[in-house]
């Protein structure tokens, strides 16, 4: 489920986004396309228990030049909310306040448990030695970005598919 936090005005003219993995000591960070369908892991950033330094976030917003920010909104597998939930929320409301840009909510149950999943297969694969916390942050971030990426399929201009409730 998707839900629209702040109200980004009309700075939607790219199809790049960023989602995050939100954390209060890390952040997972990855980056994506809508056009293209793509979601790449990007970095972790570290922060001092309160989540992520906020001037951080803006050096990959002026990087990425994003038209819409994506946010894993923690729930217990009931969907109830968890003790992390109303810290996503909050973090949600700064980006959009910060950088005028739309930022939807997404449901990311388990999505920690697949970016486990992604290390242990390449480490199968010999693709990788070992595995890291902020591997595990940065992969839930694509993660949740290809989570958001298949709930809104489509052109980003397609009325059809906006994320607004």
């Amino acid at each position: 489920m998707s839900r629209t936090a702040g109200t980004g005005a009309g700075r939607n003219d790219t199809d790049s986004l960023l989602a995050f993995d939100f954390g209060l000591r890390r952040t997972g960070v990855a980056v994506g396309s809508r056009r293209l369908a793509t979601a790449s892991a990007l970095t972790t950033l570290v922060g001092a228990g309160k989540g992520p330094d906020l001037d951080a976030v803006a050096e990959l917003v002026e990087q990425w030049h994003p038209g819409r920010l994506i946010v894993g909104r923690p729930c217990h597998m009931d969907g109830s909310d968890t003790d992390m939930t109303r810290h996503a929320e909050r973090f949600a409301r700064r980006l959009g306040e910060r950088f005028a840009l739309p930022v939807d909510l997404v449901d990311e149950r388990l999505t920690s448990v697949e970016a486990q999943d992604m290390i242990r297969q390449a480490r199968r694969s010999g693709r990788k030695r070992r595995a890291r916390a902020t591997d595990v942050d940065k992969l839930s971030a694509q993660v949740i970005l290809r989570s958001w990426l298949e709930q809104n399929a489509g052109p980003p201009d397609d009325p059809g598919h906006d994320t607004a409730p």
